[in-house]
């Protein structure tokens, strides 16, 4: 994909009319995400303002760098969104951050009165990050964690 800034893009949908949109999609084509990369267009986006590396974001989610690049270009799509939810943590994204990228993914956002979710809100918010962190949070509590089922005290 060419790179066009979007705030250039954003000021030339600013100025055009309903009537013109035809013309701005055929003119700006080579530059518009296409939809089945807008995941990973958004993660690179993300990660590259960090300046963190796809490649440590795959080691700190605990995913080879094979599965954890199909996944994030999307040629491989799983169902697990706690594979999604591990990459954003890995990547240190924000509340706003990941609840875009699990959308874009096609998956639910983060919900607060699910206490599952509320548990990652609250460590995404704390800034906890670490993966294995979260998932101790989470089974801590009787959820289910990151990496797997969570353990019931007896």
């Amino acid at each position: 994909m060419l790179q066009k800034p979007t705030n250039e893009l954003d000021d030339i949908l600013e100025k055009t009319k309903p009537e013109q949109l035809d013309k701005y999609l055929k003119e700006n084509r080579k530059y518009l995400a296409d939809e089945r990369k807008a995941f990973y267009y958004f993660v690179k986006d993300v990660l590259d303002a960090k300046r963190i590396r796809l490649k440590d974001v795959y080691l700190r989610a605990g995913l080879s760098e094979s599965f954890g690049g199909k996944i994030v270009r999307m040629e491989k799509h799983v169902a697990d969104r706690n594979l999604i939810l591990r990459i954003c943590l890995a990547g240190r994204f924000g509340l706003l951050e990941t609840n875009r990228a699990l959308k874009l993914y096609g998956m639910s956002e983060l919900y607060a009165k699910e206490p599952r979710d509320a548990c990652v809100i609250v460590a995404i918010s704390n800034r906890i990050f670490d993966v294995y962190e979260v998932d101790a949070m989470l089974k801590e509590h009787g959820l289910e964690g990151l990496l797997g089922k969570a353990c019931t005290a007896v």
